[in-house]
């Protein structure tokens, strides 16, 4: 579901949208000083900190899946980077940071469901976890939104999942 971040076009959110230059990135996402639909999700504004990457980045997902279905969610897990991100053009060593081979590929109709077997995957035992709880300590878990907004159970015991079991496919990130 995060890939969907992508959707948003920069030439209304990236950081030169006003120039009509709009070449530069989505960063402004990651900071709004505002997020219009509180009141109507029933969150006083004074329970989020405006500018919260952990709270825009994941609600603005939850708002696009909710606006543009997703009907074969794919998770590549071949090969991926553990211990955070990490730019191409990072010169920094971040021995934190290695690169995995799961050699794992998780698809479902569902991306709730999907999302939800791939964090288990990596690890994460709870994929409906609070915020304030690992991994989600100080971020809004995307997947319990959506599933939060009747798109489908992130309830692992409520998912029927095929083909190699997670105990398989695990590997901890």
């Amino acid at each position: 579901m995060k890939n969907l971040f992508g959707l948003t076009p920069v030439s209304l959110y990236d950081s030169e949208a006003e120039t009509e230059r709009a070449i530069a990135h989505r960063g402004p996402l990651h900071k709004l000083t505002e997020y219009p639909h509180l009141e109507l999700l029933g969150i006083k504004p004074e329970q989020r900190q405006y500018g919260d990457s952990g709270y825009s980045v994941p609600n603005i997902i939850a708002d696009i899946v909710k606006a543009r279905p997703i009907h074969l969610a794919i998770v590549d897990g071949i090969t991926a980077v553990s211990g955070g991100e990490i730019l191409i053009t990072d010169t920094n060593e971040r021995p934190e940071v290695q690169l995995t081979a799961p050699g794992v590929m998780i698809a479902g109709c569902n991306p709730v469901s999907t999302d939800a077997i791939a964090t288990a995957c990596m690890g994460y035992d709870d994929p409906r976890a609070e915020r304030g709880s690992w991994p989600f300590e100080e971020c809004d878990n995307h997947i319990l939104l959506v599933e939060q907004a009747g798109l489908g159970p992130a309830d692992l015991d409520k998912i029927e999942a095929r083909g190699m079991s997670i105990k398989k496919a695990f590997l901890p990130y």
